[in-house]
């Protein structure tokens, strides 16, 4: 490996240019060919999941992806490993590919190397991690680090995490794509007292994917980011879906309202994710875990239909009644 030593009200819909753009993008994600899969008798794989474009690029990215911040911060011979591994196959085997981790997730970035070397899974994952430091020189040997842990030779995406230092790092980061080690570059942040500076950062157009939280429990990027993003052309990763698990509890022992089964919807992971995925804005999101049955839960929300506008308002309204 040659690294360069230098190196949701959907409020802004009533814009007439945001509209079309969202609606385009909407269209997209539903009729954008989807490959052939095989089965396997760790995941189902009836449908094919749902894809939206990456903006600057138009490659096509699955709208389900995997979390690796706590799930993965195991040792190596952890016992944990073993259901682990059948995640990550039953992942790729569904048509899955975009997996984030970071330095700041302790071993994450090493099991997600370990688990990627297996036969047959490594070339269909996007791979994305992050640079937490402050400083050129810690930003280049931590990424160089972290394509080590990872064991890869290209990273797809390298995100500054929490905007620690971007300009440092950015400049850096330009570099290493520009050489061919980096394929796309972001910014990210996971609580909404950033929405500001990440709005700035979004309008100069400079980034491919911006990532940051958003979920019917944190639903502020409605209000104007998601918007945004959608208008520079950035592609956007959703965190903590599920609020860090605050979802579940408002729900522990609801029944799953009878229409949501016009959105192909029976759980209420399934119920989380699709109010996620319904914005044309997002394109992919990354809900963690190290449990098989939860993982087909997950993967259920990238296929079949989407809520639209008026059924996302519906769902909000919903979970605030309970």
């Amino acid at each position: 490996m040659t690294i360069p030593a230098s190196t949701q009200s959907d409020s802004h819909a009533a814009n007439p240019q945001r509209r079309r753009l969202l609606q385009g993008m909407a269209a997209a994600a539903l009729t954008a060919p989807l490959p052939a899969m095989t089965a396997t008798p760790a995941v189902s794989t009836e449908a094919a999941l749902l894809k939206r474009a990456i903006p600057r690029s138009g490659e096509l990215l699955p709208v389900i992806g995997l979390g690796t911040y706590v799930v993965l911060d195991v040792a190596a011979d952890a016992p944990e490993m073993t259901e682990l591994r059948e995640v990550m196959r039953g992942f790729v085997a569904a048509g899955a590919s975009a997996i984030d981790s970071s330095p700041m997730y302790g071993r994450a970035e090493a099991r997600t190397g370990d688990l990627s070397a297996a036969p047959n899974i490594r070339d269909k994952l996007f791979l994305a991690t992050k640079v937490w430091t402050s400083g050129r020189e810690a930003g280049i040997e931590q990424m160089r680090n972290s394509f080590k842990l990872m064991r890869t030779q290209k990273i797809d995406l390298m995100q500054v995490h929490n905007l620690q230092d971007t300009a440092t790092h950015m400049k850096t980061m330009r570099e290493w794509k520009q050489a061919g080690t980096l394929r796309y570059l972001g910014i990210t942040h996971y609580h909404a007292g950033a929405y500001t500076e990440l709005e700035k950062l979004l309008k100069t157009r400079e980034y491919d994917f911006v990532q940051f939280n958003y979920s019917l429990a944190e639903r502020e990027a409605e209000a104007r980011l998601l918007g945004v993003a959608a208008d520079s052309g950035t592609a956007v990763i959703i965190n903590r879906p599920f609020a860090q698990g605050e979802l579940f509890p408002r729900v522990r022992g609801k029944t799953l309202p009878e229409w949501a089964a016009e959105f192909d919807c029976d759980s209420w992971a399934q119920f989380f994710l699709k109010y996620i995925t319904g914005h044309p804005a997002v394109t992919c999101v990354i809900p963690g875990t190290g449990k098989l049955a939860h993982l087909r839960d997950n993967l259920k929300a990238g296929r079949g239909r989407l809520p639209d506008a008026t059924m996302r308002r519906r769902m909000a309204a919903h979970i605030e009644s309970l």
